[in-house]
């Protein structure tokens, strides 16, 4: 008798685990779908952006102002602002945050 006790006491503690597992696993993949997947993407279509730029075209920085592209280089581009051709600054590219192509 109290081999079979015994027997349906470990019985419920391996089902307790295996529901806690299933229960952890859909944690994750939930986690997995709604957070690291979106930045994830989010991630590769900023850097292909950013591997695409070419002179001529207009950009909005972080910091929300406009203005063309003048050179590139590996880490850094040269941005003209506004009509003035005196303001030219160089900014890293990590700094662009919108692109609109010259030929569209």
């Amino acid at each position: 008798m109290l081999l079979l006790t015994e027997s349906a006491d470990m019985a419920s503690a391996w089902g307790g685990l295996g529901s806690m597992i299933i229960i952890y696993g859909l944690f994750f993949v939930a986690l997995w779908f709604f957070l690291l997947r979106p930045q994830s993407k989010e991630r590769k279509r900023v850097a292909g952006m950013l591997a695409n730029l070419e002179v001529g075209d207009c950009v909005m920085t972080t910091s929300g102002f406009y203005g063309i592209i003048i050179d590139i280089t590996d880490d850094t581009v040269i941005v003209e602002f506004g009509n003035n051709k005196n303001c030219r600054i160089p900014m890293d590219k990590s700094a662009i945050s919108k692109v609109e192509k010259a030929n569209e």
